[in-house]
């Protein structure tokens, strides 16, 4: 039978909404996730950073830019044992500097993808995927990376129904 891993990452603190900054408790690649896991049976593994980039937004991109220009790859908190037993892949983060997170690259760094099935969603407030699919299948080698969903950061709690879409397209729901 195939399994489902949903790898994510997401920021909760201080966040950009179309022109505002708002604190949030949950950030919205989370709540994204959320939504998944009330349709799919999957595993979820959340990608977190040891050292946190900063609360305060402004701060944070600019923690964000310089690791992407240096190429760095954080520590994470953890990291699963294997990803042998999925086929698929769920990928979701937020869009920083027009890719994903380096954390992400942290996390896709440590496994083979070959063979897998990759699915990109990425929450962004208009910046759609940026080149992060593109990214993705070249750091993958080998994996089947599908058409990403993008999703606005500000309408995650409503994206439901464009998510279980897109995953009844990728054959998941």
């Amino acid at each position: 039978m195939a399994k489902t891993l949903i790898a994510f990452f997401s920021r909760a603190d201080e966040n950009y909404f179309g022109g505002a900054m708002r604190y949030v408790k949950v950030g919205n690649t989370e709540i994204v996730v959320n939504h998944m896991k009330e349709m799919i049976d999957a595993d979820t593994f959340k990608i977190e950073m040891k050292e946190p980039y900063s609360p305060v937004y402004m701060t944070c991109i600019d923690e964000a830019k310089k690791d992407l220009r240096e190429g760095a790859r954080p520590e994470l908190v953890s990291m699963p044992e294997s990803i042998d037993e999925y086929d698929t892949v769920i990928l979701a983060y937020p869009n920083y500097w027009g890719t994903y997170p380096m954390a992400v690259a942290t996390f896709l760094d440590n496994f083979d993808f070959s063979g897998k099935t990759i699915l990109p969603l990425c929450t962004n407030e208009g910046s759609g995927m940026g080149s992060s699919e593109r990214d993705i299948r070249k750091a993958c080698p080998g994996a089947d990376v599908k058409a990403g969903l993008p999703i606005a950061g500000s309408s995650a709690q409503e994206s439901a129904g464009a998510v279980k879409k897109w995953l009844g397209e990728n054959g998941v729901a």
